[in-house]
């Protein structure tokens, strides 16, 4: 039985396995490759790929030829899969019998659909940014937050918000900093202790390193300065520089730079400090609350027809459930 000339994920994840495991090809993105070691102490390589539909990984053990092929295949390349269809633990693990790299150039507008991308028009996203940082009263500290946008550029309207975690796509940092600034500005009124301007702001430069720490192409990796610093500290230096630049009160300064380095919440996650002031607290959960909800929302986006439940998810430590409640009788 030949395989169907190209699937997407979706597609592969829709294909019926109840009479066997089907043959399939597809082209997809090398998104990850991490070489691990076997009980016996063989190597063996745990491979992400993906598309604008969803991902999937698969191992390679040390004897298969695709082993050695994907070695030599740099992270980001669009790869040619052949192999059958196979689930372990109900998760898509298929077998896989070939992979070769497959030149940008001969992809022509099938490049298009390898790009996972915010669901939410960028455009739209970017202005309604723009009247969120309209929205701070305060004009120094609209000023300070002005100044880091102007000087970043265009890099935070592309960037990815992860590598895999949450947001992990083409504008997903816009998206991601954008739906918190809704829920900042809805949730603000419930907490007159939090300083409105201070926090807006905080939510909008919260994550401002991302624009340094990862480099955007067909799939995300970390830069140089990102492994060697982290878009926490970058984030800070950027917002100090901004503040200073603009003469923001020293006082308003430290807390918004506090914010900062407090944003991921635990220690354990990469924040410098643990949040200190209202307004750290405020940014930190609802950053936390938007990444959570981040996630839900591509699982219920990329879940598969006729399943109940989406494949587990590390970052909320379960699979969710994908079909919607019952409608009202």
């Amino acid at each position: 039985m030949e395989p169907p000339q190209s699937l997407t994920v979706a597609a592969l994840k829709a294909l019926d396995t109840s009479a066997g495991n089907p043959p399939f090809r597809g082209i997809f993105v090398l998104r990850r490759v991490t070489q691990r070691a076997a009980k016996n102490g063989n190597p063996f390589l745990v491979i992400e790929v993906g598309d604008r539909t969803g991902s999937f990984m698969f191992n390679a053990f040390s004897d298969s030829p695709v082993f050695a092929t994907v070695k030599s295949v740099p992270e980001g390349t669009p790869v040619r899969l052949e192999g059958r269809v196979e689930y372990y633990q109900d998760r898509l693990s298929p077998r896989i019998l070939k992979l070769e790299s497959v030149p940008s150039e001969e992809l022509g507008a099938l490049l298009e659909t390898l790009i996972e991308s915010a669901p939410e028009d960028s455009t739209a996203l970017w202005n309604e940014f723009q009247q969120h940082i309209a929205a701070i009263t305060d004009p120094t500290l609209r000023a300070t937050v002005e100044s880091v946008f102007a000087e970043i550029g265009d890099a935070f309207r592309v960037a990815p918000a992860a590598i895999a975690m949450h947001h992990a796509y083409r504008c997903g940092l816009l998206e991601h900093t954008v739906h918190m600034a809704r829920a900042c500005r809805a949730l603000l009124p419930l907490y007159p202790e939090v300083h409105a301007d201070l926090a807006l702001a905080g939510v909008l430069l919260h994550d401002i390193g991302k624009t340094d720490e990862y480099v955007a192409g067909l799939s995300t990796r970390r830069s140089r300065v990102g492994i060697m610093q982290g878009h926490v500290v970058l984030g800070y230096r950027h917002v100090r520089k901004a503040g200073i630049v603009n003469k923001l009160n020293a006082d308003l300064l430290e807390r918004l730079e506090h914010i900062i380095l407090s944003h991921q919440g635990e220690l354990e996650w990469g924040a410098a400090a643990m949040a200190a002031t209202p307004e750290a607290v405020f940014v930190s959960l609802v950053d936390n609350l938007d990444a959570k909800m981040g996630m839900v929302q591509r699982a219920l986006r990329q879940a598969t027809p006729g399943e109940e439940f989406s494949e587990f998810l590390p970052g909320l430590k379960a699979p969710v459930v994908v079909v919607p409640p019952p409608a009202p009788t």
